[in-house]
């Protein structure tokens, strides 16, 4: 078992099989086989953003086949049908997601690709890590893909379309009822998503 993360060349490549052998103090995601340190916790603003849209979606959710997590859960993205450990390049722990296909959830977490995916931006994360878990969340199949901007109060909607490729919507702000794409009958209120939101609070962080 590896305990300390500096006993790992970051620069080398690594499977969800090496990762079960880790026990570190720090929270990593593996995004194609790299490894992408995640902040300690979270700043109170992601936090409140992230519960509050867990919230509704509980609600929307309520007596319906489909579940919601929220971060640390662990979603092993597949590709190619390669789905045993040494094969697995990419875990991530998404902020909130949403899986209707129970069959693909078991005592390590997700094991394909959820139906939704929301990440919440801080400033924290790079523009590498968001660029390839982008183009990890599309090659696997993730139906729709929800990027919350906390500064600016609005969020970005991509969804696959037939050609398997990320369709983006146009933003959606915080005086607006928000809509899913693939579940047409839930919504959001952006109004209480971002409420208390103003932009000098991000600054601290």
């Amino acid at each position: 078992m590896t305990t300390d993360i500096s006993q790992l060349d970051l620069n080398g490549t690594y499977s969800y099989a090496d990762y079960l052998n880790w026990n570190f103090k720090e929270r990593i995601e593996l995004i194609m086989g790299k490894i992408f340190k995640m902040s300690p916790a979270p700043a109170m603003k992601h936090q409140r953003i992230a519960s509050r849209m867990a919230s509704q979606l509980y609600t929307s959710f309520k007596n319906k086949p489909c579940e919601v997590f929220f971060a640390p859960f662990d979603v092993r993205l597949t590709f190619k049908d390669k789905k045993t450990d040494k094969d697995i390049e990419t875990v991530v722990q998404p902020d909130i997601c949403v899986i209707c296909d129970e069959t693909k959830l078991d005592k390590r977490g997700c094991l394909g690709s959820p139906d939704l995916v929301i990440e919440i931006l801080s400033p924290g994360n790079s523009k590498k890590e968001m660029k390839q878990k982008f183009q990890v969340y599309e090659a696997s199949g993730v139906r729709e893909y929800w990027l919350v901007e906390p500064k600016d109060c609005c969020v970005f909607i991509y969804t696959l379309n037939e050609e398997s490729k990320y369709i983006g919507h146009r933003p959606m702000t915080d005086d607006e009822i928000m809509y899913s794409h693939i579940f047409p009958e839930m919504k959001i209120d952006l109004a209480v998503i971002f409420e208390g939101m103003v932009e000098d609070e991000f600054d601290n962080d």
